[in-house]
């Protein structure tokens, strides 16, 4: 497709020419092969987003002149800076920035790409007294290729590509400043990052911001806290998570209904010890290429390491016996707690943390077993997220590099097969999906799965990844139909991720309002007067024998205070029980968010709250 430069619309940012996204004067305006970028598409909006960076990092240079930079990326929904400034900077100071990025949106500045030397590069920024630049020129392999971006007088070490000018930087606002270590290594200074966000419409915009507002209110780690369903302390370790009494009732419903599903689908539990012998990483691997997330002990003069990850343990298991082709599939599966070296500044609630527990499985079977067994847990994971209320997915496929299949482990033919059973499982289900090529891990390739939650947020959920590295490393074989040993194909999957971080989605996702099922008070029972205690015990009695997470507000204030206490503390079944309740053995029934029911014996009542938590229906229902 040509594209004709001086009668491209505000929309045309930027080409791709195969596969490879460029600036638009990169490009002759006969090019046929060459092919739009638009703003509005996840590579238009990335584009916005980088140069976005750029314009905020011209803004604050030219109200501090002494700001030293390091780097300025996009990311998803936004950009931001790391900036070396001795004055901490205020939120009033992002206003100020902001006015600042507009004045220069309205310059029209272009953005103009210079490839230089190495040696030019280090004189540029030396010059310019940008020592964190010169030293990210100086650690780069010396056959890099190098280019610096200019829009007026502000130079940038970058890559690109960006838009044409900077006229076309009108919708964006700054959001927050947080610390952040340069490098990401806690013995280097700290530094100051600021967080924006852009898009290509006011409108567009507007929305996001609404929706960050809503999304604080839904924050997990606030309502967590209000809630007592999780704690995390300093003093015991950051990145840890302390589950406190409401959140564990959550967490144990999850992981039962977890494992009967799973016994149900002809997987087996299994259970495995939290420190391993250092032995078992260096022969997976892992050892060589993850000792830095590694937590390292000295037991009896011996290594050993906090697992990070729980597949070498269940490979030693179904290595304790010769499998034949009769006995494959095996699937273990293992709620494992599993540990991890994340740095101080990337910990984040239950979302990122340095201890969790991951709903892990490994499925050992043969190559022609591997459709049946990727479709089987597509099934299992749509109908494991559906029940906890997520509807909405984007599914995510990883394939290797075609250009370049020397980095892989393992051989062509039995990607080629993976990627198949992969392919073919997902249009089966008639699944969309984005196809990524040059994603895939070095082991094999995979399905990620993403959950759209109730503000259309993305989270990290199921993957189906296959590996054929372990297998090979510790020569994972079963007997074929003609006697003969063969490799086995080895898939790793979870169906929620880590549970930490899927409840902290679950608190956001409803906004700690849980579905009766997962409540972890589902009613609570509210006397108008002291003479009720008596009937209102019986009644308790009755529902927690049903075994109905019950509890009794006896406290001596109005019964309207304790309904909206009641209703703040997000319980599903209110239960009012004064002298006529009593006289009449009924009970006065309110519904979160839907006020007063009606009179129900106790009996009736027990049976449609049952009724609801069998149904696990998102919200508390009652006819």
């Amino acid at each position: 497709m040509s594209i004709d430069k001086d009668n491209s619309t505000d929309k045309i940012i930027a080409a791709k020419i195969d596969n490879a996204v460029v600036d638009l004067d990169l490009i002759s305006s006969d090019d046929e092969k060459a092919e739009f970028v638009i703003l509005g598409t996840d590579e238009g909006n990335e584009i916005l987003r980088h140069s976005s960076a750029h314009i905020m990092a011209q803004a604050v240079l030219e109200i501090f002149p002494d700001a030293l930079f390091t780097i300025g990326p996009p990311i998803e929904n936004g950009f931001y800076y790391d900036i070396d400034l001795e004055r901490s900077l205020t939120l009033d100071d992002l206003g100020i920035i902001e006015k600042k990025m507009k004045e220069i949106s309205k310059r029209d500045l272009q953005f103009v790409k210079e490839e230089i030397s190495r040696e030019d590069a280090i004189k540029i920024f030396r010059d310019l007294g940008q020592s964190y630049k010169v030293e990210m020129i100086t650690d780069l392999p010396v056959d890099e290729k190098l280019s610096i971006y200019k829009q007026g007088n502000f130079i940038d070490l970058c890559r690109g590509p960006h838009v044409p000018s900077t006229k076309y930087l009108k919708f964006f606002k700054l959001l927050n400043v947080a610390g952040a270590y340069w490098r990401g290594d806690e013995n280097n200074k700290m530094l100051q990052r600021i967080y924006g966000t852009s898009f290509p419409s006011k409108e567009e915009l507007n929305d996001y911001l609404t929706l960050l507002e809503e999304s604080k209110k839904r924050d997990h780690r606030v309502l967590g806290k209000q809630h007592s369903l999780f704690l995390t302390d300093e003093m015991a370790g950051s990145g840890l998570i302390y589950w406190q009494p409401k959140g564990t009732v959550i967490r144990k419903t999850i992981e039962r209904f977890w494992e009967d599903e799973h016994i149900l689908r002809g997987y087996e539990l299994v259970s495995i010890p939290h420190i391993v012998k250092d032995q078992m990483f260096r022969t997976s691997g892992h050892y060589e290429y993850y000792h830095e997330n590694m937590y390292v002990l000295n037991v009896d003069s011996n290594e050993y390491v906090l697992k990070p990850m729980n597949c070498p343990g269940h490979i030693l298991i179904y290595q304790q016996e010769i499998h034949s082709y009769r006995d494959l599939p095996i699937r273990y599966a293992e709620l494992g707690t599993v540990y991890r070296y994340e740095r101080s500044g990337t910990l984040h609630g239950m979302l990122r943390v340095r201890g969790f527990t991951q709903d892990d499985a490994h499925i050992f079977c043969t190559p022609e077993q591997a459709e049946d067994e990727v479709l089987a847990v597509i099934d299992l994971a749509h109908f494991m997220l559906e029940t906890f209320g997520y509807n909405n997915f984007v599914t995510e496929l990883s394939v290797h590099d075609s250009k370049d299949f020397g980095k892989y482990a393992g051989v062509l033919e039995d990607w080629e097969i993976a990627e198949e059973a992969l392919i073919n499982a997902l249009e089966k289900r008639k699944i969309s999906y984005k196809r990524i090529e040059g994603e895939a891990a070095f082991y094999g390739p995979k399905i990620d799965i993403k959950m759209l939650d109730a503000l259309g947020r993305g989270w990290q959920g199921p993957t189906i990844q296959f590996d054929f590295n372990l297998p090979k490393r510790f020569d994972l074989n079963y007997v074929g139909q003609d006697g003969e040993r063969k490799k086995v194909v080895m898939i790793h999957r979870t169906v929620l991720g880590s549970m930490e971080r899927f409840v902290g989605g679950l608190i956001e996702q409803y906004s700690a309002s849980f579905p009766t099922w997962l409540s972890p008070v589902q009613a609570r029972i509210m006397i108008i007067g002291e003479d009720q205690k008596s009937y209102a015990e019986k009644v308790f009695e009755e529902l927690k024998k049903s075994g109905i997470r019950t509890d009794i507000d006896f406290r001596n204030e109005k019964i309207g205070y304790k309904i909206r206490e009641a209703e703040s503390d997000k319980v599903p079944y209110m239960l009012v029980i004064g002298n006529r309740e009593e006289e009449s053995s009924h009970v006065s029934v309110r519904v979160r968010g839907q006020g007063n029911k009606g009179s129900f014996i106790i009996s009736e009542l027990i049976e449609k709250i049952i009724e609801d938590i069998n149904l696990r229906a998102p919200s508390p229902r009652i006819d």
